[in-house]
C-alpha cells in the first residue's frame, strides 16, 4: 500500500483512506500462518514538519494450526498502529521508532506485515475437536483422571501386589 507524499500535504485535515491490501506473502515466511485473506487498513496520516505520523487499524482473518491436533484454526484479527516517518535526509541515526523515507512515495505494506506477525497468538485450539481422537496414539496416551481409574498394575509388580493382600492385618 502506497501513498503519494503529495496528497498527504496537500490536505488540509489528515489524510484518510481505506484499503484491502494483499498479505499473502505471510503464508511463504516461517511462521505459523497457513492462510491468511486481504486485510482492511484503515486510517490517517498527518503531516507536521517533515514528520508524518500515520496511525492505522488492520484487520482480517487468517488460518493458524491447532495446538492439539494441528487442524486448521480460523484466527480473526485486529490490530492498531502508530508508525512515523520523516522526510527529512538529517533526523537522528538513532531513533529507531521513525522511518525515513525515500523518494515520493510512502510504502506502508512493510509495516502492515510486521504488526499482523506480531499479531500471531503463540497457540490456538479448535473449538470442535473430538477429545478421543487426541487421548492415544502408538505408544503414548495422555494421563488424565479418567486414564488414572483404569490404570493397570504393571506385570512386574504384579506378585507385590498379591504380598499385600494376603498380609493385610500381619504387623511386623
Amino acid at each position: 500500500m502506497k501513498i503519494s507524499l503529495q496528497k498527504i500535504k496537500t490536505q488540509q485535515s489528515p489524510y484518510t483512506f481505506d484499503e484491502e491490501v494483499d498479505v499473502t506473502e505471510l503464508e511463504e515466511m516461517n511462521n505459523d500462518i497457513r492462510k491468511i485473506s486481504p486485510v482492511r487498513v484503515k486510517g490517517e496520516a498527518t503531516i507536521r514538519g517533515e514528520q508524518i505520523t500515520v496511525q492505522f487499524t488492520v484487520t482480517g482473518t487468517m488460518i493458524l494450526p491447532c495446538a492439539r491436533t494441528l487442524a486448521d484454526v480460523e484466527y480473526p484479527f485486529t490490530v492498531k498502529a502508530i508508525e512515523m516517518f520523516s522526510t527529512s535526509l538529517y533526523h537522528k541515526e538513532g531513533e529507531e521508532e521513525i522511518h525515513e523515507v525515500h523518494g515520493e512515495l510512502l510504502d506502508l505494506t512493510p509495516y502492515i506485515k510486521e504488526n499482523i506477525l506480531l499479531e500471531v497468538p503463540l497457540q490456538v485450539f479448535a473449538e470442535d475437536v473430538d477429545e478421543r481422537a487426541i487421548e492415544e496414539g502408538k505408544g503414548w496416551h495422555i494421563v488424565n483422571e479418567k486414564s488414572e481409574q483404569k490404570q493397570k498394575v504393571d506385570p512386574r509388580l504384579a506378585k507385590l501386589n498379591q504380598f499385600f493382600e494376603q498380609n493385610p492385618n500381619k504387623e511386623d
